[in-house]
Parts: structure tokens; sequence; C-alpha cells
């Protein structure tokens, strides 16, 4: 494979501060650079990774960031995929989501993966996934299906 992963996924925000706030307060994610674009743009790289980044635009005067669809009616990207480094640190992120009131904690059990699904201050959708510890070999699951060892939360 010619690819290790993503570089960057540019996001629209109306608020960078708040956006900053819940990225660093969640996945202790860093920002890693900031600067006026122009007189209008603002663009700030959030280090969520070893090499993954979110490169955040605030933009006077651009509302996309409010502007809220379902699932699937989203364009191109519907939502952020985040891996997390370890069981321990996705039960960590899943209790700060949770505390924040970001996530309802359901995990889902997709068979060789778990997931929880969150929503950011701009209402953007993510999902924060980890190994699943208790996966079965070959078998996939399908949405919805609750992870056992988290069912009792």
């Amino acid at each position: 494979m010619l690819l290790s992963g993503f570089n960057h996924v540019a996001l629209l925000t109306g608020d960078t501060d708040r956006l900053v706030s819940f990225y660093r307060e969640v996945f202790d994610a860093e920002v890693d650079g900031q600067q006026q674009v122009n007189e209008h743009v603002r663009l700030t790289f959030i280090r969520v990774g070893e090499a993954a980044e979110l490169n955040v635009f605030e933009v006077d005067g651009n509302t996309e960031a409010e502007r809220q669809t379902p699932m699937f009616g989203r364009g191109r990207i519907d939502h952020l995929g985040l891996q997390a480094s370890s069981v321990q640190a996705f039960e960590e992120i899943r209790d700060r989501l949770m505390a924040r009131g970001a996530a309802d904690g359901f995990v889902t059990d997709f068979g060789p993966i778990l997931s929880v699904f969150f929503r950011d201050p701009d209402g953007l959708e993510g999902e924060v996934c980890v190994a699943n510890p208790d996966a079965v070999p070959g078998a996939q699951n399908p949405p919805g299906t609750p992870a056992a060892r988290y069912v009792s939360d």
C-alpha cells in the first residue's frame, strides 16, 4: 500500500476557539499552527494524531457550519472517523464525550472494530473507532449492534 492514512481534513467553523477547545479537551488534540490567510479567513491546524490534523477555516460571514443535515445527506464527506490509540484511550474519549453531551455513549460492535459516534460544537458528526478486543474472527456486524462490554453502562 502506498498510503499510510490521512494527512488532514479541512473543515469550516463559525467559532475556531470553541472548536479548538472541544478537540483539545476531548481528544488531547494540539494546535499545530494558525495563520490569518487574509482579512476574512483564519486557518488553524489542529493535530489529532501523529500524522493527522484538522485544517479549520473560519471565514467571516460564512454560515456553512450552521447547516445541519442527516447522515448520507451531507455531501461527499459525511463524517470524520478518528482512531483511538487503545481501548483505554477509547473509553476515556467516550467518557469525555458523554460528559460534554456530545455523545450518548452507545458503542457499536462492527465485529473487528468498536465505534462511538459524537457531534462536535459545529454539529459535525464524528466517530471514534478502536480495534475490538472481543472480535470473533470473520464476524461482521451491522450498524446498531451493541457492544456487549458496554451494554451495562
